[in-house]
């Protein structure tokens, strides 16, 4: 019964790892499809809307694989906890949870030096597997405000006085209810996600919301309101305010990216890709390798 149970278990192992096979360029080539991984119910980036696809990236992988001449076959990923278990999950390992089930390219992923070089406590690169490239997207953090409500935000020091709206456990979150030692955490309110906040200011429980550009863009784009506006104010004692997406793939897939690269620098060097932002009412800034 023991030696049942251990060959049924290696069986088992042999089949995970045959499930998790990193295609390489060629094979995905030969397939005719390219296999992406995009975050799901995370609009205006990759969502449902019925049955149909949307979101930027949906419309930037339907783009990539058109020019690399195959098939679009989309993986909806659950955000993890981490981005380092996305990638694992997604990229180079596989996960039970997702049938083992790896794409060949991610979207979404850190465009940033310093993160693709971290280390653990042995020395070794956290995402040694996984090569991040392609930056297509320059992000940052926004307010939006109702001017019915509030004049203009020159200083986040407006929200002493008036009430703001942010995801909980966000860097928002975390910013708002420490800045100034704390002089704006009263007025700091905790929502599940952006378009809850968004909700709530629309009901006239915040008069501002703040989360990443994209997500406020898209927020505003949807309320079809005149009088929501952008803030231009800065972020004292915040860090890094900006920063690139961009993609991911396996480390021994470089060929794919090489590829990926090419067709991408086509699609912004064109203007294809601010059309596709357009789509959803975002703002595009043409990230400096493309410069």
């Amino acid at each position: 019964m023991r030696l049942f149970a251990y060959v049924l278990g290696l069986a088992l192992l042999c089949c995970q790892t045959a499930q998790a096979q990193v295609r390489s360029y060629d094979q995905m080539i030969a397939a005719g499809e390219l296999k992406v991984a995009v975050y799901k119910d995370f609009a205006p980036y990759s969502f449902e809307d019925g049955a149909t696809p949307r979101g930027v990236d949906v419309e930037l992988a339907q783009a990539l694989a058109k020019a690399l001449g195959v098939q679009l076959k989309l993986i909806w990923a659950p955000a993890g906890e981490k981005l380092d278990d996305d990638l694992r999950d997604y990229i180079w390992r596989g996960s039970q949870l997702h049938n083992q089930q790896l794409a060949d390219l991610m979207m979404r992923a850190p465009y940033d030096h310093d993160y693709a070089q971290r280390r653990n406590d042995q020395g070794e690169l956290e995402n040694g597997h996984v090569v991040m490239f392609g930056p297509y997207q320059n992000e940052q953090w926004q307010v939006a405000y109702d001017r019915r409500r509030l004049d203009k935000v020159a200083s986040v020091a407006v929200f002493e006085e008036h009430p703001i709206g942010v995801e909980v456990d966000s860097v928002p979150s975390f910013y708002l209810t420490s800045v100034f030692n704390g002089m704006l955490a009263r007025q700091t309110h905790h929502y599940p996600g952006v378009p809850q906040a968004f909700a709530a200011m629309k009901a006239g429980e915040v008069d501002a919301v703040m989360a990443m550009r994209g997500e406020i863009d898209w927020q505003v784009h949807e309320a079809h309101d005149p009088q929501l506006a952008l803030a231009q104010n800065a972020y004292p004692s915040m860090g890094r305010q900006r920063w690139e997406i961009g993609m991911a793939v396996h480390e021994s897939n470089r060929q794919l990216a090489y590829a990926v690269e090419e067709a991408l620098e086509g699609l912004i060097r064109d203007g294809s890709l601010q059309t596709i932002y357009s789509h959803y009412g975002l703002q595009y800034e043409v990230p400096e390798m493309y410069q």
